[in-house]
């Protein structure tokens, strides 16, 4: 239980004599269980930090809508997302590439990011257009891989992407490179 004590009085100098005052006391518990209650209420209904939804536009299902518009190699680059946080990318087909193969890379500033700024610099300087991103998820791939690799083409600022189902040249070269 709290106390709030104000006691006075005493004897000073001066040959006066004064009465004793009688001490107050406060009982302070009210107010200590009012102060935990409304500490108890506002950390319940606080919301520390609304969770947030990428938002992801889709292609109609309607076949006869279905579209397809020519790409160019030269400006297209292709990300095949592995396991164990890993990505491999290339420029244009994958079957001009499949000699020297596909560059090996993992997220940050100094993996795919630094690719996708470099290539998509040099693209712009030959083309003049902006680079095309083709995402291919693999089975083995996590979400987790997903939002990495839009988070990364958000920071470079590249707006022509898409996600694209991978093919079996596609997984035979993550799987030959140990990513599958």
């Amino acid at each position: 239980m709290a106390e709030l004590d104000t006691s006075g009085g005493g004897k000073k100098g001066g040959g006066k004599v004064r009465t004793k005052k009688q001490s107050t006391r406060v009982d302070l518990t009210a107010m200590v269980d009012l102060a935990f209650l409304l500490i108890t209420f506002f950390i319940l209904t606080t919301t520390l930090q609304k969770p947030k939804a990428m938002d992801l536009v889709m292609p109609d299902k309607d076949p006869l809508k279905d579209v397809r518009l020519p790409v160019p190699e030269s400006r297209t680059m292709t990300v095949l997302l592995g396991t164990k946080n890993q990505v491999e990318w290339f420029i244009g087909a994958p079957p001009d590439h499949l000699v020297a193969g596909p560059t090996k890379d993992n997220f940050g500033k100094n993996g795919i990011r630094k690719s996708l700024l470099e290539e998509g610099a040099k693209i712009k300087a030959s083309s003049g257009k902006e680079m095309i991103v083709l995402i291919k998820p693999s089975n083995k791939s996590t979400y987790a891989d997903m939002v990495s690799i839009m988070d990364e083409l958000n920071i470079v600022g590249n707006q022509e992407r898409a996600i694209v189902p991978i093919t079996a040249l596609d997984i035979s070269l993550l799987t030959r490179d140990g990513l599958n």
